[in-house]
Order: C-alpha cells, then structure tokens, then sequence
C-alpha cells in the first residue's frame, strides 16, 4: 500500500525572527499538476506523536485532496501563541500579533508558491493555545480560511487574573467573537475531553475548558452561527489534555474537515 510523504522544510520568519520549522505531508496521490486544498497545525512538532501520517493512512484518506502542515513551535511558544494585539494578564502572548503576520504574509506565499496548494479556503487546527491561536487567527481572516478546529483549546485566556475582579466577559477570545462580525461559512470544530483539567473556578460542577468551549459555542450561535451546520463539538469521556486524546478523534476532524474524502474514514462525533 502507498503511503503518505512525510518530510520536513523550514522557512525564515521576518515576524517571528527565527526559523521555523515545517512538517509536510503530501497526499499518497500528489502531483505538482494538481491543486491541492491545504491543512494547517499549530504545533507542529507533535505531529510524530500523534502519528497523523499513520492515522492518514489507516483510516481511508488514501486519495485525500489535501496538504498538511505542521508548523513547529518552539520554547517561545507562551509568547508567540495568544489573540493577537492582546497579551493575556500575566502579559503571555505578546507575540501573537507576529505570528499572525507569518502565518499570513510568509507561510502562505511560501506554501502556495512551493507546493501546489490553495492560499484560500484553508483549514487551520491546533491544540491548547495553539488552537486558540487558530479560531483567532480564522476568525479575524474568513476571507483566507474556511474552517477551524480547536483541540482542547486555552479559551480561558483572559485578561485579569482570577483574584483580581475577573469576570466571565474577561474571556478574550469570548469578546473577540462578541464583538465581531457574522461572516458566512465559517465553521467551527471544538474537542473537550472530561478529564481536560480538574479545575472549576465557579464551582459549579463543570470543570473549566468544557465551559468556556461551550460558552463560547454560544457566543458563536449569536453571531449567527448554527449548531451542527456550522459547529460541531466532540466531548471525550476521559479524555485528557494530551497527544493520545488529540490522536484518537484526529480521524473524525478530518472527515469533518474534508467530507469529501473517501467514504472509509470514520464520520465525525455530535
């Protein structure tokens, strides 16, 4: 059986001041004569971890239509991750706006010209803070991505501390979408696990990253966005804040991502 080419590139950030490193995986089919609609992670360096070349493999995207890229953080990665233009309490994320200007104005033109992939109609993912960097990031350019998913995200990220007056509308990236515009056809994919973390700083029984996934789903349906139609959640019963939880529902956000794939791959989970 013919399998996925994975290899690694790299490409100098202006923004960022550093290289950074690519993980690249080409479809099994892939022809320079094709285009091909493009996949991005956050993250990138657990990419071996999750065994996402495995998982492409196995699960029936044998003829998939799409490049993924895995874009490696390093031990900047508290800075370099976060809403851009807004650094959280402890002032993390400084550098978010940086990234923001990679990923738009260097990776693209990089990919696109190197590799035969669309520069539109892109699917961005991450895990933790790296997904929230992604909905940020897809939310602030729906004319460049059309999709995002949000493993476990950091949508607790806010801007005063707990113990100093915080309030529910602290939530950044809550109020980012509160304050911003509906744009048609974007969609959304949000991963919990139940055993994400233990802490419930309201005390209400719900343990934090499922409540402020959910309230921001909410936030979501106001804008306009339905249920099911635009949004889809997956919460893991057990699952945790980690690369074996990220890898076991991988398969389901790729058949949600790309329902055009081959009919083998197993259908995502309401």
């Amino acid at each position: 059986m013919k399998t996925h080419q994975q290899s690694t590139s790299s490409i100098y950030s202006q923004y960022l001041e550093r290289e950074v490193t690519l993980t690249i995986i080409l479809p099994v089919t892939y022809q320079s004569s094709k285009t091909y609609k493009l996949l991005l992670f956050n993250d990138g360096q657990d990419i071996g971890a999750l065994g996402l070349t495995n998982i492409l493999d196995e699960r029936g995207f044998e003829h998939d239509a799409f490049v993924t890229v895995g874009i490696h953080a390093n031990h900047d990665r508290v800075q370099e991750y976060g809403t851009a233009g807004q650094a959280d309490y402890a002032d993390r994320g400084t550098r978010a706006f940086n990234t923001t200007r990679f990923v738009l104005n260097e990776l693209i033109p990089f990919l696109s010209g190197t590799y035969s992939v669309m520069a539109t109609d892109i699917v961005y993912a991450g895990f933790s803070l790296g997904g929230l960097m992604a909905l940020d990031i897809v939310w602030a350019h729906p004319d460049v991505f059309s999709k995002v998913g949000i493993f476990s995200g950091a949508l607790w990220w806010r801007q005063k501390a707990l113990n100093e007056g915080y309030e529910e509308n602290d939530r950044i990236m809550h109020a980012r979408i509160r304050n911003g515009n509906f744009s048609p056809g974007l969609q959304f994919w949000f991963q919990c696990g139940t055993d994400d973390e233990t802490d419930d700083r309201d005390q209400d029984g719900v343990i934090d990253s499922i409540q402020d996934t959910l309230e921001c789903i909410a936030e979501l349906e106001r804008k306009g966005y339905g249920w099911k139609t635009d949004i889809c959640y997956v919460e893991v019963k057990g699952g945790e804040h980690n690369v074996p939880t990220w890898a076991a529902v991988m398969p389901g956000f790729l058949q949600w991502a790309f329902p055009e794939q081959n009919e083998k791959a197993i259908s995502p989970i309401w």
